[in-house]
């Protein structure tokens, strides 16, 4: 250790400084800029005599005027590449005559043309100033690093220390700093990376593949131990961010080289799965929620987990589509739904009963349409339906409806399997619910006969609504499992149901509109509700406390030009259990004014309560009329919309008198 130290000796023990005293006249002519000294000057450290450079705080005052004026072009010398950053040897020195060879060399390099012309160029636009002070302000970054190799078991072998300087970019390229022409140095800097042929972004864009590659490997080498800890880590975050941010930092490790990569299909799906579930543990507001899902760190995750997506598992697939659900919302991940689609088509006969429930409901929720991943669903449902729970039951039915897919080889199967109305019971208490009450598997098999018991399964009131409300609008009423369902539901009559709570008040919307639906479209069905509790039904469903309409701008802009038909219009108004955008009573005609809430946003299909609001109202005798913000957002100006508006009415607008309306309104619209 001691031979070790010693050999540092030298530069650790300095000589006194000694200081050849001249007069400040007798100084041979320094270079100076921006008031730091350039040349080199020695010092009296005998061998070890340091050298001063440009950064070294040593100024002088005393300069000759013409000196000085020489230096004024230094800067363009130095964009040229033909004086260096460092000024390390005399003028002299520097002014050496090159040979003609050399010359033609360096006439013929692309670098120092591009050079000359962006010089030229800059002179012209006057921006001589802003590229000085950037060719000044030049800074090469040198990094070292010191990597120790210690053998183990060679303890008599001395400890080696390799130093390394590492530039951060080429020479060519410098690092910006903030100046007071931010705008000018900005232009310089597209104008080089123009002039250069776009040398730096395709550097750039090399980078970018192999940081992709290196996260996109999925099928190669991994190491176990990695990818448990990464895990582990994942699912011990408290936090949303806190999920992210080890997220973020095992990116970053793979990006500088960490290999294998520990984000395993796994790793990545549980991530995204517990930043969800971690954002309803605090019932995050929506709007933080899409702040969330615009980080960029997430942003990254999202992208990696699509590329992942063909080797996940069913679970993973099921984990992730839920997670975007919750995170996006309809809002949000179009493109991305679409890869969930395509992948789980092909995984769709390793779903359990579960990852079928899931991934129903995220799209549901979405609003975003997958016929042909419905279809297969449907199909696998009606495979697996003894495995099902209530609550997964209840939420698949409830997808299906709310995207208008057809579900019928599932309904079908449901109708073989639960004949009884004994077969389904409900409670008031969610919370009571058991394991084997909960799902619909074989509870008990007879040892005697070998004779399987019919499964069984236990509901809460919620879950009965929206079954009852999914049957209603795929319109199959007439089905075995809804009638035995909806007896089930009335024998809760005499539980209590005030107007006080979200929670009943919604569950009695429902019950209420099918009761309503059952009467109308089905009345040879005796099971509609008794008229004492159709009534309670009807005064909660009805109260204002959690129904409070909101009147969009889309209908406001509607609504102006329908005073222009010249026609008695009668807004909001109100058949049975819906309330309709504006009427003509005498008629029956019906407006409705559909805005993007009521259509799928992926495909612009009808969702399936729009679907149940025009079949109820046609039911009920009313000629029903449908302005699409589609169609709407396509007409320029207000002439062409009233124009829409009398094609869609014309078969309901009298001749003579309603034709001088509409044409007094195109005067008050100012239409032409």
């Amino acid at each position: 250790m001691e031979a070790f130290s010693n050999a540092f000796c030298i530069q650790r023990c300095l000589k006194p400084t000694i200081i050849n005293h001249k007069p400040i006249s007798n100084l041979p002519p320094w270079k100076v800029n921006g008031g730091f000294l350039v040349q080199k000057m020695e010092f009296g450290y005998g061998r070890n005599s340091r050298k001063l450079g440009r950064n070294d705080d040593f100024s002088v005052n005393n300069v000759n005027g013409k000196q000085r004026e020489s230096q004024v072009e230094d800067w363009e010398l130095e964009f040229l590449g033909e004086l260096g950053p460092v000024v390390m040897e005399d003028k002299k020195e520097a002014k050496q005559e090159q040979s003609r060879l050399l010359k033609d060399t360096d006439s013929m390099d692309w670098c120092v043309r591009a050079r000359k012309v962006a010089l030229r160029s800059i002179e012209a636009r006057g921006m001589t100033q802003a590229a000085k002070d950037l060719v000044s302000l030049r800074k090469m970054k040198k990094k070292k690093k010191k990597k120790k190799l210690i053998r183990k078991g060679m303890t008599e072998k001395k400890e080696k220390v390799v130093e390394e300087e590492l530039d951060s970019d080429s020479e060519d390229e410098f690092e910006l700093e903030d100046l007071n022409h931010h705008d000018d140095t900005s232009h310089l800097r597209r104008t080089v990376s123009m002039l250069g042929g776009g040398m730096f972004e395709e550097k750039k864009q090399k980078t970018m593949e192999v940081f992709v590659q290196r996260l996109s490997q999925f099928d190669g080498p991994s190491d176990r131990k990695k990818e448990v800890n990464l895990n582990r880590a994942i699912v011990e975050a408290q936090t949303a961010q806190d999920v992210l941010e080890v997220v973020a930092e095992t990116v970053m490790a793979v990006g500088k080289g960490l290999s294998p990569s520990p984000l395993s299909p796994l790793n990545i799906a549980t991530a995204l799965h517990r930043i969800a579930k971690n954002m309803e543990k605090v019932s995050m507001v929506r709007t933080h929620r899409l702040a969330f899902a615009r980080q960029r760190e997430m942003c990254m995750l999202v992208g990696i987990a699509m590329t992942a997506l063909a080797e996940c598992s069913a679970q993973g697939v099921s984990n992730i589509a839920w997670a975007l659900s919750k995170v996006g919302g309809e809002l949000l991940y179009l493109t991305e739904m679409d890869r969930v689609a395509e992948v789980a088509l092909t995984k769709v006969g390793e779903f359990n009963s579960q990852n079928v429930a899931n991934i129903a409901g995220a799209f549901a929720s979405m609003q975003h349409s997958a016929p042909d991943l419905f279809s297969e669903l449907s199909k696998r449902a009606s495979d697996i339906v003894h495995t099902f729970r209530a609550q997964e039951l209840a939420q698949l039915l409830w997808a299906f409806a709310s995207l208008n897919e057809s579900a019928s080889p599932l309904l079908e199967t449901l109708d073989i399997v639960f004949k009884h109305e004994d077969q389904l019971r409900c409670t008031s208490n969610s919370s009571s619910l058991g394991e084997d009450e909960d799902r619909g598997f074989v509870t008990s098999v007879d040892p005697y006969s070998a004779i399987v018991n019919p499964p069984v399964l236990t509901f809460n009131r919620n879950q009965l609504g929206n079954i009852a409300w999914s049957y209603t609008v795929l319109g199959q009423m007439d089905r075995t499992f809804f009638v035995n369902m909806w007896r089930t539901l009335c024998h809760f009559e005499e539980q209590k149901i005030s107007d006080q709570y979200r929670e009943d008040v919604m569950f009695a919307s429902q019950v209420f509109l099918v009761n309503q639906c059952l009467k109308l479209e089905y009345p040879q069905f005796p099971i509609s509700l008794r008229s004492d509790v159709e009534e309670k039904i009807a005064c909660a469903g009805k109260t204002r406390r959690f129904n409070e309409t909101v009147t969009s701008s889309f209908q406001r802009e509607v609504a102006r030009l329908l005073i222009s038909t010249g026609l008695d219009w009668n807004r909001e108004y109100v058949v049975d259990a819906y309330t309709l955008d504006a009427v003509l009573v005498g008629p029956k005609v019906a407006l409705e004014i559909d805005g993007p809430t009521h259509f799928s946003r992926n495909s612009g299909v009808p969702l399936g309560h729009t679907m149940l609001k025009r079949r109820y109202i046609a039911a009920a005798g009313w000629k029903l009329v449908s302005v699409s913000h589609q169609e709407w957002e396509e007409l320029q100006g207000s002439s062409q919309q009233l124009e829409y508006l009398r094609d869609l009415l014309k078969d309901y607008i009298a001749g003579g008198t309603t034709s001088n309306s509409v044409e007094e309104g195109k005067a008050e619209c100012g239409c032409s």
